[in-house]
């Protein structure tokens, strides 16, 4: 299913977030202090480990195996996951993979 038709026009008309990422389509909802990211994977992807604020995210479609402080995670629809602020994780994630993540940071991402 492609993001236009996964996520509402409500979500897509929100300003795409610029994430390095191929095949990754995002979309970033900023607040006064924290940002909401509405993310869809069109390809397997990997994120290397890295830290930063603290990370909350919902599964919405998928699965994301998530390493966290050297221990691994699976996460499936209907799952969610947090990483607290300075904990060093990555990502293994699964084509088709959809997700709404919340950083406990203003400044993550900018707008493309």
């Amino acid at each position: 299913m492609s993001k236009e038709r996964f996520f509402p026009e409500i979500v897509t008309n929100l300003p795409e977030a610029d994430i390095p990422i191929e095949g990754m389509h995002s979309h970033l909802f900023q607040g006064e202090n924290q940002q909401f990211v509405f993310m869809s994977f069109e390809n397997d992807a990997e994120v290397p480990e890295h830290s930063h604020e603290g990370q909350w995210g919902v599964v919405l479609e998928g699965e994301i195996e998530l390493t966290i402080d050297g221990k691994k995670y699976t996460f499936k629809k209907g799952d969610t996951y947090f990483i607290p602020k300075g904990i060093k994780h990555g990502a293994r994630i699964r084509r088709g993979y959809k997700d709404l993540t919340l950083f406990d940071q203003k400044d993550r991402y900018k707008a493309k």
